[in-house]
């Protein structure tokens, strides 16, 4: 392997570590807004507030899977520059190549990536206890 496809590979690797930091600060985002959210909710006693939670949950939900379809595809790239002989290697990926395009076919969507266990355990889980915090704290409490 030459010194280039190394370092391409090396490129391509940076790509994914930023892919997965960021998928990380996502969901450390998620969970920080939806516990303020519910301790504001709590304190006011107000279950519009509490519901609000669901909003940023689904978005920074969809940003995960997001961003963990940028990190499959640029998985796929760099299998495809690790594996691919010399000649075929400079023919169908080119050098120091970082497009993700041609591999979207091989990928599964954003929205099937929601439902994925890295994406859906944490995310899935915020919105199932809002729903279950609306319904029952706010909602079926004895006043």
């Amino acid at each position: 392997m030459t010194a280039d496809r190394i370092k391409h590979l090396e490129f391509i690797q940076s790509a994914i570590s930023r892919m997965a930091a960021n998928s990380a600060l996502l969901k450390g985002w998620s969970v920080t807004v939806a516990t303020a959210l519910f301790a504001l909710a709590a304190k006011d006693s107000n279950p519009q507030l509490a519901g609000l939670v669901v909003v940023p949950a689904l978005a920074f939900w969809m940003l995960d899977a997001f961003y963990l379809r940028l990190e499959c595809l640029f998985r796929e790239l760099y299998d495809e520059v690790r594996l691919l002989p010399e000649p075929e290697y400079e023919e169908k990926v080119g050098a120091f190549s970082m497009r993700i395009k041609p591999y979207e076919g091989r990928v599964d969507s954003t929205f099937s990536l929601m439902w994925s266990p890295s994406s859906f355990l944490l995310h899935g889980i915020i919105c199932l206890s809002t729903f279950c915090v609306v319904l029952f704290v706010f909602w079926l409490r004895p006043k």
